[in-house]
């Protein structure tokens, strides 16, 4: 496994005013997001142990706003010399260039692709008092009865709320979207019965699922999950294809140079190596990257894929850019 001399060994090309820098000092990686979050709790464990192999700390700055662009644009204007970064995530990177008018940055030009850390796949959870035992079930149920079913997201502009979008659009359910203002008041709701299901992120619906207090009916992954490998995906229900994630990646300004970009993707692979770092991801929800998905080619394709996919939905959604 790479060491701290040969993930650096590499930087020796760089101009000697960088050659002998970097990293000389603790590198700020911005989470666009306030503290607490999945974004910022992955991005955490991760560089932790990216810290530990480049021999120095990774400082997270939490720059919370406009949906995640306010640190966003932070970081795609600080100097490339690999001192900034951005922990990013679907709400930065992928729904704010579909949703927001005007913003000041673009995904896919404006950064320099590192790798994809994590991806948390969203799930169909039902309220407690629905006898719903299979998303074939609910799905039934839901065509017997068109617009009778509820089901809610934590926002407009959400994944789980692009995920409702493509799965009506796929399904043909008719299921009608109703959205909150965060996850805290929906799990309340949800838990007393005031609407039929949502579509949340695993890390928030798993210990609903995992106590009893409401039941997840279909996980959107490729493959069952190993958090509750009883429960099927819709692929296994008869939706082809269909998938929905939030995700948590790291990115540089752009202009990053390539030496110092090569050696946090390798750091970043030996970090979701460990299995501390596997284990903790897990326990979160999440599943850690591959090293083919830790690689700036395959986080700039996961990037197009899930743009093309928010486009969609919003287009399905009626939603226009404001």
């Amino acid at each position: 496994m790479p060491t701290r001399r040969t993930l650096l060994g590499a930087l020796a090309v760089l101009p000697q005013a960088a050659q002998a820098a970097w990293p000389e000092r603790p590198i700020r990686v911005i989470v666009p997001f306030a503290a607490g979050g999945n974004t910022d709790v992955m991005a955490r464990t991760v560089l932790a142990a990216m810290g530990e192999t480049l021999g120095r700390s990774f400082v997270v700055e939490n720059r919370a706003g406009g949906a995640g662009s306010l640190g966003a644009d932070l970081a795609a204007r600080a100097a490339p010399d690999g001192y900034t970064l951005l922990a990013g995530s679907g709400g930065s990177l992928t729904a704010n260039p579909v949703l927001q008018a005007n913003l000041s940055y673009d995904p896919l030009r404006d950064f320099a692709p590192i790798g994809l850390l994590a991806r948390v796949p969203n799930v169909l959870i039902l309220a407690p008092r629905m006898t719903q035992k299979s998303w074939p079930e609910l799905l039934a149920a839901a065509k017997a009865a068109p617009g009778s079913l509820n089901i809610a997201s934590p926002a407009i502009g959400t994944t789980g709320h692009f995920a409702l979008e493509l799965l009506n659009h796929a399904t043909g359910a008719g299921l009608v979207h109703v959205p909150y203002r965060g996850g805290g008041s929906l799990v309340a709701d949800l838990l007393a019965g005031n609407f039929d299901g949502a579509i949340l992120e695993l890390s928030t619906a798993l210990p609903l699922h995992q106590e009893g207090k409401a039941r997840i009916l279909a996980v959107a992954a490729e493959a069952r999950v190993p958090q509750m490998p009883e429960v099927p995906t819709f692929i296994e229900g008869g939706v082809p294809g269909f998938t929905s994630t939030s995700f948590t990646a790291l990115l540089g300004p752009a202009r990053l140079p390539a030496e110092i970009v090569a050696a946090l993707r390798e750091a970043a692979v030996q970090a979701l190596a460990t299995s501390a770092v596997a284990q903790r991801l897990v326990s979160l929800g999440a599943t850690p990257a591959t090293p083919a998905e830790t690689t700036p080619a395959g986080l700039t394709a996961y990037l197009v894929a899930e743009l093309a996919r928010y486009r969609q939905a919003a287009l399905l959604a009626g939603l226009r850019p404001q």
